[in-house]
């Protein structure tokens, strides 16, 4: 049976950015195509931007047409654009409970969330959290969660996300990478719609340990632990070495690559695509994409950002939704 038709819920981010700029220029190009509704301070969004103020999800899809759906907060800080302003940051921090609290509730069919400044929320809302991934993990209960960034070139995961370059050997244990492939070959599964996900591992070494000359990681248990998923149901390839999984031909016999620190995962894609780069999180009982780019404010207010990655975390989010329903 065909679910009924739910909007995406947008949280605003960082008001002092880009994010109210490219949300009203992504309605502009997506209006009813891709419904969503943005949750925030209608202050904060450019001037001569049509809305229309919601109270409830469902009236998203009669206005989305003609006007941006507000589902509206009052923020106690400024409106001013390239300087976040503290004073924000506890609104910032409700309109992502909030968009969470409508996806769970089956209200909206998936949350999209706009960039967010960490130290603003540190200052103004004692944020606790390292980022979005880890903040969505605790308020939908989740011990774990993967990182993924996808776009149409090429799907990463860093097995570690937010920690030092000197902790990834202490904190990349066989029971974290085993949970990493596990949670990303069942996201590629129930929401990318790939019954057979072929997944391939970066080692952690240059060279993936070249035989335990550049490290030992690789000998020592990446090898083993892969080889025993292999047995079971797993499709996976590596340890690979990084530098060369990653052009064209690499990039065709696999659907996503995991590997073992954030650097090594999104350096490639924000070079290969930058501006349709898409950050999904798995493992949450809920869909969650957000565009794959930062707050901006060098050009906030400038009329120059551009709205494409947004759009593209729009409408993967749309086609995750479609497929879950699907699935259940």
């Amino acid at each position: 049976m065909s679910q009924p038709l739910r909007p995406i819920a947008l949280s605003c981010g960082e008001p002092a950015g880009i994010g109210p700029e490219i949300a009203a220029k992504a309605w502009q190009l997506l209006k009813d195509s891709c419904p969503f509704l943005w949750i925030g301070d209608p202050r904060h969004l450019p001037a001569q931007t049509p809305i229309a103020l919601i109270k409830e999800p469902g009236a998203a899809l009669a206005s989305c047409a003609t006007a941006l759906p507000v589902l509206p907060l009052s923020f106690a800080g400024n409106t001013a654009k390239g300087t976040a302003d503290p004073a924000n940051a506890p609104g910032v921090v409700q309109a992502i409970e909030r968009g969470v609290e409508l996806v769970q509730s089956g209200e909206a069919a998936a949350i999209c969330t706009a960039p967010i400044h960490k130290k603003a929320l540190i200052d103004g809302a004692q944020f606790a959290f390292p980022g979005h991934t880890e903040f969505l993990a605790h308020l939908a209960g989740r011990s774990q969660v993967v990182m993924m960034l996808a776009s149409p070139a090429l799907r990463v995961v860093p097995a570690t996300i937010h920690i030092a370059l000197a902790e990834v050997p202490r904190a990349l244990t066989p029971a974290l990478l085993r949970k990493v492939i596990a949670i990303t070959a069942r996201g590629l599964q129930q929401q990318f719609g790939i019954a057979h996900p072929r997944i391939a591992v970066a080692g952690l070494n240059p060279h993936a340990g070249e035989g335990g000359a550049m490290g030992t990681e690789e000998l020592g248990w990446i090898n083993d632990l892969l080889a025993e998923m292999q047995s079971t149901s797993y499709s996976l390839t590596g340890p690979h070495p990084a530098d060369t999984l990653f052009h064209a031909a690499a990039r065709a016999r696999y659907d996503a690559a995991i590997c073992m620190y954030h650097d090594q995962a999104l350096i490639p894609i924000k070079t290969l695509d930058f501006d349709r780069g898409v950050n999904v999180t798995l493992g949450l009982p809920f869909i969650r994409t957000s565009p794959d780019h930062g707050t901006a404010f060098d050009i906030a207010g400038t009329d120059q950002a551009n709205p494409s990655s947004l759009i593209e975390a729009l409408k993967l989010a749309q086609d995750m939704a479609r497929r879950s329903a699907r699935a259940s």
